[in-house]
């Protein structure tokens, strides 16, 4: 790689650098997948031939989210607590005006192998051309609407059961027991938008991308690539229809031949549709289905779905209220499976930079209900999360 490039984000910290200051991004966050805060951006300043051409910026941020939860689910170890859920940081940036690259770390560590602060964001993309932008790194995996959506976008107190299990958050295949990669994987990928309107927005768009499989910060294990795509149609601005694919393999990286339950990798054949309108009003639906098994138990079923709508409704100045019927089958052929969630949210933002979150769920689990060991099938959830950003 050009190693003026490279260098970019070294050369915006240098005294040539102009104060920080905070800003605001012309794009409506919730449509801009990047987004995460306002940050504070540096702007480089110099009357060399090489900075001119350059004209490197780099923006800092995070955001710290805790929270406290509490539960009525008898048979637990605990009914709740508190957690610290992300504490995350970011440098992103541009250079040479067409490349935009971003670099973001999860600093509190993540539960199971792997433990620690870990990289989540890393990539470089080429932006000269609307309608066709190079990706390279690693990134968040564009399947489905909410996956590539902050967290600090969504509204509710987590994503939905479709995004952690079939959009792999935290997947059903066993992904999430080794490596929680927060739909994340390293690869490459081209996207872009066409036809404009006439308020400005793309009615178009698509994504096409290339994957290890194996989610972030790990190596290939395989030789197999999964490939992810995406076309979704904007009749109107900030409302999107459309679907998704994904054709890819998971590989057991704990493999072990002598126990039957183990599997050596397994298909992650997956599809899915949805519309998402995101502005003052949030309407958020999607349904997705899935072929593959799960590597740490070959007795677990093969073929699941999931599906999800969400509305955000405007109160006040700085409040929202969400609602969500949110529903996944383990089994796609069994409706004892089925796990229900019925939630309630109350987002209150105070300035720009706090944000004040109220949830209840109401969970039916008949997977739960219907376990050879019957658990609790019917409880009640009460989380307060609290996020500063910067």
């Amino acid at each position: 790689m050009n190693k003026h490039l490279m260098a970019a984000p070294l050369l915006a910290l240098t005294p040539l650098c102009s104060l920080a200051e905070n800003e605001i991004s012309d794009n409506n966050p919730y449509n801009n997948p990047d987004y995460e805060t306002a940050g504070y951006t540096l702007r480089a300043k110099g009357n060399s031939k090489l900075m001119q051409q350059m004209q490197p910026t780099i923006k800092f941020g995070g955001y710290i989210m805790g929270k406290y939860s509490i539960s009525d689910r008898s048979g637990q170890n605990t009914n709740g607590g508190f957690d610290l859920r992300f504490i995350r940081l970011y440098a992103d940036g541009h250079v040479y005006k067409d490349f935009y690259y971003k670099l973001q770390m999860e600093v509190n560590g993540a539960p199971g192998e792997n433990k620690g602060p870990r990289v989540l964001d890393a990539f470089i993309e080429w932006q000269k051309f609307k309608f066709f932008r190079v990706k390279l790194g690693q990134f968040k995996r564009s399947f489905g609407f909410e996956n590539p959506m902050s967290p600090l976008a969504i509204g509710m107190g987590s994503y939905s059961q479709a995004t952690m299990k079939l959009a792999s958050i935290n997947d059903r295949n066993g992904e999430g027991n080794y490596n929680k990669s927060s739909g994340r994987d390293l690869g490459v990928q081209v996207q872009g938008d066409f036809i404009t309107a006439p308020d400005g927005h793309n009615w178009l768009h698509y994504q096409l991308g290339v994957f290890n499989g194996q989610g972030i910060n790990h190596t290939e294990k395989d030789h197999h690539k999964d490939l992810i795509g995406v076309l979704w149609f904007s009749p109107i601005k900030d409302l999107c229809s459309g679907g998704f694919g994904w054709n890819g393999k998971y590989t057991n990286e704990k493999y072990n031949a002598t126990d039957p339950a183990s599997l050596k990798s397994v298909k992650r054949v997956r599809w899915g549709a949805g519309l998402k309108y995101e502005s003052d009003w949030t309407v958020r639906g999607e349904y997705m289905s899935s072929v593959g098994g799960v590597v740490t138990n070959a007795t677990e079923p093969d073929r699941s779905d999931a599906w999800y709508a969400t509305l955000g409704v405007p109160v006040a100045k700085g409040l929202k209220i969400y609602g969500r019927y949110d529903c996944y089958r383990n089994d796609k052929h069994s409706w004892k499976s089925l796990r229900t969630d019925y939630g309630l949210s109350g987002n209150y933002t105070l300035g720009k930079n706090l944000i004040f979150q109220l949830n209840y769920t109401f969970t039916d689990d008949r997977s739960a209900r219907h376990a050879t060991n019957p658990k609790d099938s019917h409880y009640n959830t009460f989380d307060v999360q609290v996020t500063a950003r910067f």
